[in-house]
């Protein structure tokens, strides 16, 4: 509904206050009229007469409304809408808030609020600022796609990889939220929880562009790490793979995420390469040479320091923790808390216990979720 709004008039906050005023309309006058037969398409029709009585007394209708040239606008009625053609203008709306003129943390916190549906205060939540700050942003973020005409469509031709990495980039971002932070903290089961939002668009845009490898690569990805949720936590307590109950994951997701696998795999981009890794993971011995050298291969895809640090931790299981360390302490990452957390993990397989609790104390101060800090401060309590 909030796409169709933004699609026609091309103003976040006009859209949001009528699509508002029409659920207001909604639950007075569904409760002795009935519910109509086309309740969204009911809902979007009142809402476009509501933002054009808005734009009539503010005197700035010819300015704002983008469809004014079209016949009929303030004519059509519910046969005009129908639901086939919202899931390809929430898409639409995905790549507006994902544009590359906004930063990407604008991005993010935009495709939440517009397309997740989170309110201000949730998001604000899981950037860690207060919601006033929450709100300057968005509405930067807003003020900016109006002002510089950012267009509310799917681009064509030679545009579209470049955009559609930047779209892939902020769901998979807003996973990683969700599933490394936020869901650790207000439960895995949270139905308005990050991980989940980003899992729904991941849905959207399969289903919108299916001969995108990487599209279903990174769905794949994301529902193979959420098979596990259920596994990942025993109370406050973090459990790591290895130790994890397997009949606690969800296998049907992982059976889904392995399909789209076999359609995403012969592209071999980085969500793909992932998805991969993460299938391995799941199975029930593990094949860490092979999960290694597919570490390597998106490591060259990618130069990212990061995949780096995880194929050495598969290189620990394969050949060792000795050659895993080397390879660790050549990479820069003293911000990173799992490049410290890696570390003391190898020192303390290699009986290097001052090493190692030092590096899991500096991993602790970096640490963001009680879980986590826990797991650390076992580790040290131990070594």
């Amino acid at each position: 509904m909030l796409a169709c709004l933004i699609g026609d008039f091309g103003d976040f906050d006009l859209a949001e206050e009528a699509a508002a005023e029409a659920f207001a309309v909604a639950a007075q006058r569904w409760t002795s009229s009935g519910v109509p037969d086309n309740p969204g398409a009911w809902l979007v029709t009142t809402a476009r007469h509501r933002a054009i009585d808005r734009l009539r007394r503010d005197r700035v209708l010819a300015a704002k409304l983008r469809l004014l040239a079209a016949e009929g606008i303030e004519e059509q009625g519910e046969d005009g809408v129908t639901e086939a053609a919202i899931p390809d203008e929430r898409l639409e709306l995905v790549f507006m808030c994902c544009h590359p003129a906004l930063a990407i943390e604008a991005q993010v916190a935009l495709t939440l609020r517009a397309v997740g549906g989170l309110t201000t205060e949730e998001i604000a939540r899981a950037f860690l600022v207060p919601a006033e700050t929450m709100k300057r942003r968005l509405t930067r973020a807003k003020s900016k796609i109006k002002l510089a005409g950012i267009p509310f469509s799917v681009p064509a031709g030679a545009q579209l990889p470049e955009r559609l990495g930047a779209v892939l980039a902020v769901v998979y971002l807003i996973f990683n939220e969700g599933y490394s932070f936020n869901e650790g903290n207000r439960g895995q089961g949270s139905p308005s929880g990050l991980a989940g939002e980003a899992i729904r668009l991941g849905r959207v845009l399969a289903a919108l562009l299916p001969a995108e490898p990487e599209v279903l690569g990174l769905l794949a990805l994301m529902l193979l790490h959420d098979a596990r949720r259920e596994a990942r936590f025993d109370g406050q307590d973090l459990v790591l793979l290895a130790d994890q109950d397997r009949s606690r994951w969800d296998w049907r997701q992982i059976a889904e995420a392995r399909a789209l696998l076999d359609h995403a795999m012969p592209g071999r981009g980085p969500y793909a390469l992932q998805a991969a890794i993460a299938s391995l993971q799941a199975a029930e011995r593990l094949d860490w040479p092979q999960i290694a050298a597919l570490y390597g291969e998106l490591a060259d895809r990618t130069g990212s320091a990061v995949v780096r640090l995880n194929r050495a931790v598969a290189i620990a299981e394969a050949d060792g923790p000795a050659a895993a360390l080397a390879i660790v302490d050549g990479l820069d990452l003293p911000e990173y808390q799992y490049w410290h957390s890696t570390r003391a993990e190898l020192l303390r397989r290699l009986g290097r216990a001052d090493e190692a609790r030092a590096a899991y104390t500096q991993a602790l101060a970096l640490a963001r979720t009680v879980p986590e800090r826990r797991f650390l401060e076992r580790r040290i309590a131990e070594s």
